[in-house]
């Protein structure tokens, strides 16, 4: 039987992490805060960790949300430590605000509230100012028109079926899209053949797509171009999906009606065709539990059992346990790595019981249950092997009694 008692895990918290989701650390192996020196894991919502001395006693980050252009996913990667995140766990709040969004807009009720802000007057005065003016705030209707989606993850999907359920066409656009997402993606969704075709036949556009390289300012002067008079733009992504100098030319050449977004910028603030909101789009009650027990779980099946699931930087990878001894690799994806891995297990007259791999782009990741106790000397060869990033032992250990 395995002869360690357990670890006590620290876990450092940079932001307000939902309890709910912090109580499914059981409290006899895991020491919860947020001013913690050398913590095994750190957990975090939108506390940017880019220049942060993130300290070599962290194996795993976890991010209670989607997005991680917040976290040096690049820097972690080389160290071998796994990014987490939680992907989907908000979607129905987004897509809600979502929604919200294409009404507020779609009914001018932004201006409206603030023309009602500033009447004066006794009620007859406000009722006679209301019934004159109030043509000024006439808006449209949701069924008949079309909602271009670009990108139809779980978000984009929501949003989607929501639509549709309120009478509008819904036009969509994803070149990565997942057999996942096909598949639960509604059937009335209608496939735009590229961006500038979805954009051409939109009386709405909203934005669901991660921010990375080739999605950096994809909506730009080009794109703005190719939109039809008065759209409707939305951005519940994230801020640099769109170019702002792009929207703030469409919105003075009568392309974009309104902007919709939840990221407030000095270019942005006090336009009055932009209706931006203070990063709501995961803010609900719902959406933060979610998340954080979703990540949570997460960052439990990792440290305890080695399993990788919704990693940014590793494949995932989940092996049911064979034995009580289990190794777990990161490492860089080069050829006869895993054979080497083998080889330094046989050496040591080791037996594999199961062993699983996987790899996603330059990263890779193994799992191997032993039939026996593995010594310390073969984890530090294991180490040793050029392209291995992080070698983790991970015996189930044995309960203490008093």
């Amino acid at each position: 039987m395995p002869n360690q008692p357990p670890k006590i895990f620290s876990i450092l918290t940079l932001n307000q992490i939902s309890s709910i989701g912090l109580k499914c650390f059981p409290s006899d192996h895991y020491h919860v805060g947020n001013d913690l020196v050398n913590p095994d894991v750190i957990l975090v919502r939108s506390h940017n960790m880019l220049d942060m001395d993130i300290p070599n006693s962290v194996i795993a980050i976890g991010r209670a949300g989607a997005g991680t252009n917040n976290i040096p996913v690049n820097a972690m990667s080389i160290r071998g430590v796994p990014v987490f995140n939680t992907p989907g766990a908000n979607a129905n709040a987004v897509k809600e605000l979502v929604l919200a969004g294409m009404l507020i807009a779609s009914r001018n009720l932004i201006p409206a509230l603030r023309y009602v802000e500033s009447l004066q007057g006794d009620d007859q005065a406000l009722h006679k100012q209301v019934e004159d003016n109030k043509k000024k705030f006439l808006g449209l209707e949701l069924p008949g028109r079309t909602l271009g989606i670009i990108g139809l993850g779980k978000i984009g999907r929501l949003v989607a079926d929501a639509a549709i359920k309120l009478g509008m066409k819904v036009l969509g656009y994803d070149p990565k899209i997942t057999v996942e997402s096909a598949w639960s993606l509604p059937s009335a969704v209608q496939k735009a053949q590229n961006i500038e075709d979805l954009l051409r036949r939109s009386n709405f556009v909203s934005l669901h797509v991660p921010l990375m390289d080739t999605t950096y300012h994809l909506i730009n002067d080009e794109m703005v171009a190719h939109l039809k008079r008065d759209t409707i733009v939305l951005n519940f992504s994230r801020d640099a999906i769109v170019d702002e100098d792009a929207i703030l030319s469409g919105i003075k050449n009568g392309k974009i009606k309104y902007f919709v977004c939840d990221f407030p910028s000095q270019k942005l603030h006090q336009q009055p065709s932009v209706i931006a909101l203070p990063h709501l789009g995961a803010s609900t009650q719902e959406a933060e539990e979610n998340c954080a027990i979703m990540v949570v779980n997460q960052i439990i099946d990792y440290l305890q059992h080695g399993n990788i699931t919704n990693s940014v930087n590793f494949p995932d990878v989940c092996m049911e346990r064979g034995s009580p001894y289990r190794v777990a690799v990161a490492n860089a994806n080069v050829p006869n790595l895993l054979g080497q891995i083998s080889t330094c297990m046989a050496k040591a007259g080791l037996n594999i019981h199961s062993m699983a791999n996987q790899s996603r782009g330059e990263m890779a990741y193994t799992l191997v249950d032993i039939d026996s106790p593995v010594p310390q000397k073969v984890i530090t060869a294991l180490s040793n092997i050029n392209g291995v990033l992080l070698v983790r032992y991970l015996p189930i250990p044995t309960e203490t009694s008093d």
